[in-house]
């Protein structure tokens, strides 16, 4: 196996190590988290560590978050060694999530925990927050090693130590986990035992959900380390060089009054956000119900993660925020804020601008003067004022916190996913900023970011020093290519509905380049009709990938540097959106860098043939 792995490791496709979008053509979703390492052993017994072998392997998981080719591969070391399943072992990049996953399932399965852990107690974990705040409980025992005698317990054992050695694990206590932690790197944890099978899906989920995989760069580290092979000693002050210039090109792109905190991913930022925002309402409104309001057809992972916090906690609850098509999304908002204020509940918006799939931008003027309105409760008192959590990443350009700009007289914080035009697809991070009403929870926000150890990583904040600077002027070319592209089809097949901004709104500065296409449809009935569109989204997918297999690809990422990307919403990023909430269309994300004159002779071909 040792052998093998080294040739794996020097015959590796690039793409494992660079690439942040999954292919959806080579990606079946049955058997998301299992294929890739089901054909791996495959190879691995034919003795086969070819690159063109290995470059024909399925799409790792949905998301590189979730888990990537190297992550799986080191997983699959480390269960060997260890001699257990490989869907046992999980790899992260935050060190505090998998205990945060163990202690999140046994509170919704009404379970105690045990924590050990040898030397000093872990300084990334505020123990005391993660009761009152997140509302998980445990004990936790100091003990002399992984060979201790384990005190008896009724409910589950967690081992967790820091170690040079993340591959080997001490099974002999019997401990129902195992989590190694290793500074730069991350952690893994180890689900011991066939009883504790069933955390395996959820301690995923959580990776999906709140944190993202090891990285790829770290999880081949990991595995040179397995291998004996010499590491690249990583710069502190390089780092330091690099987050100054990120900090320093978020406050110039943004406007923001307030030092911009950089996660590992969008998800980790969100998460961090929503934290640091019932931290602070439990310690200045302690009896008062949280409402999150959150658009039901909204990118699911935001959907997913409010709905899995409010499961978690008794004094958080979900709203629904209608924002698209029939909807407008001030009108929505009011409607929910009088309700809210009359239960004298603690309002909390996300909502993303401009909407995604749909590309929508409410009035701005409407939406500050909703926010900025004086509510009673239904005692007469002043009604707790939102806090608006605004997803920018279609727009990261568009100034809207600074002092003088739309959202700067109401408490708000804009975020981004850095995996789009911030870093140009290069890697996964995200980052958040508020204005000076929103000043005062950033620090907040900042103490759940450094607890749930999601900071960006060392190569996150070196790709988004590259790529910041050019971020704005990325984004205006690409939005040229995507009007000339909408224009032609608009020309080519007028009953296609196309959802994009106005040249107004764009010579506002919203520059999208992304939009979605409703293409004409035909058939008696509602099914009929729908089945023949969803065909029809497919067959173009299809032709655009094959024609052109340099530029297109089936992806779901936007803001890449080259190419152009193409998706159907409610198969990838609404994966776990509500089926009637799903947008069955498709999402098409054009970048700065394509043969755009290459892709409408393939479209108009589509038109032909159809």
């Amino acid at each position: 196996m040792l052998t093998y792995i080294k040739s794996v490791v020097q015959n590796m496709p690039l793409d494992w190590l660079n690439l942040t979008t999954h292919r959806l053509d080579i990606y079946d979703e049955k058997y998301a988290k299992t294929q890739f390492i089901d054909l791996f052993k495959d190879l691995y017994e034919n003795n086969n560590a070819d690159t063109s072998a290995l470059s024909k392997l399925p799409t790792a998981y949905d998301y590189i978050r979730l888990g990537h080719p190297l992550s799986c591969i080191l997983e699959w070391v480390i269960a060997d060694l260890n001699k257990v399943s490989s869907e046992s072992v999980i790899s992260f990049s935050s060190k505090s999530a998998p205990l945060l996953a163990i202690l999140r399932k046994n509170l919704l399965d009404h379970k105690s925990t045990q924590i050990l852990y040898r030397g000093d107690l872990p300084k990334y974990l505020d123990f005391n927050l993660i009761r009152s705040i997140y509302g998980y409980n445990f004990e936790l025992k100091q003990i002399d090693n992984a060979s201790s005698v384990i005190p008896n317990f009724e409910g589950s054992t967690v081992f967790i130590s820091e170690t040079e050695n993340i591959s080997h694990f001490d099974l002999s206590t019997m401990a129902d986990f195992y989590i190694h932690t290793k500074q730069q790197l991350g952690s893994v944890i180890l689900v011991n035992g066939e009883h504790n099978k069933n955390y395996v899906s959820e301690i995923q989920h959580v990776r999906r959900r709140e944190t993202i995989a090891m990285t790829p760069v770290n999880c081949l580290a990991a595995l040179n380390m397995f291998l004996g092979n010499g590491t690249a000693e990583l710069s502190l002050e390089q780092l330091q060089i690099n987050k100054l210039s990120v900090l320093e090109s978020i406050a110039s792109i943004t406007g923001s009054p307030t030092t911009a905190l950089v996660a590992s991913s969008g998800l980790s930022i969100q998460y961090a956000i929503m934290m640091g925002l019932v931290h602070d309402a439990v310690e200045h409104h302690p009896e008062k119900a949280i409402k999150f309001i959150v658009p039901p057809n909204c990118y699911g992972g935001t959907n997913d993660q409010a709905r899995r916090l409010a499961a978690c906690l008794d004094n958080v609850q979900i709203v629904d925020l209608p924002v698209d098509g029939d909807h407008d999304m001030v009108q929505s908002i009011d409607r929910i804020l009088k309700q809210l204020a009359l239960e004298d509940a603690i309002p909390y918006i996300i909502a993303e601008i401009p909407t995604n799939p749909r590309v929508e931008v409410p009035d701005l003027i409407q939406l500050k003067e909703t926010l900025a309105r004086e509510r009673k409760t239904a005692s007469g008192k002043v009604a707790i004022a939102p806090v608006f959590i605004l997803d920018q990443t279609f727009c990261p350009n568009v100034h809207f916190l600074g002092e003088g700009k739309i959202l700067s007289t109401v408490s708000a914080i804009s975020y981004a996913s850095g995996s789009k035009f911030p870093s140009g697809g290069k890697c996964t991070a995200g980052y958040c900023v508020g204005n000076q009403m929103a000043a005062a929870l950033m620090p907040k926000i900042e103490i759940h970011l450094a607890l749930c150890d999601n900071e960006a990583t060392y190569l996150q904040y070196e790709y988004l020093a590259q790529q910041l600077p050019s971020m704005n002027q990325r984004i205006v070319d690409a939005y040229a290519n995507t009007r000339e592209f909408v224009n032609f089809i608009n020309e080519v097949l007028p009953e296609a509905k196309i959802n994009f901004v106005s040249e107004e709104l764009a010579s506002q500065g919203f520059m999208p380049s992304v939009f979605s296409l409703d293409l004409p449809t035909k058939g008696t009935t509602y099914e009929e009709r729908e089945s023949h569109k969803r065909a029809l989204n497919h067959r173009l997918i299809n032709l655009m990938i094959t024609e052109i297999p340099n530029e297109s690809k089936y992806c779901v990422s936007y803001g890449q540097l080259k190419g152009c990307y193409w998706t159907i919403p409610a198969t990838s990023t609404q994966g776990t959106t509500k089926e009637g909430d799903k947008d069955y269309i498709a999402r098409v994300a054009l970048s700065a860098h394509m043969d755009l004159d290459l892709h409408k002779q393939v479209f108009l071909d589509f038109v032909k043939s159809i």
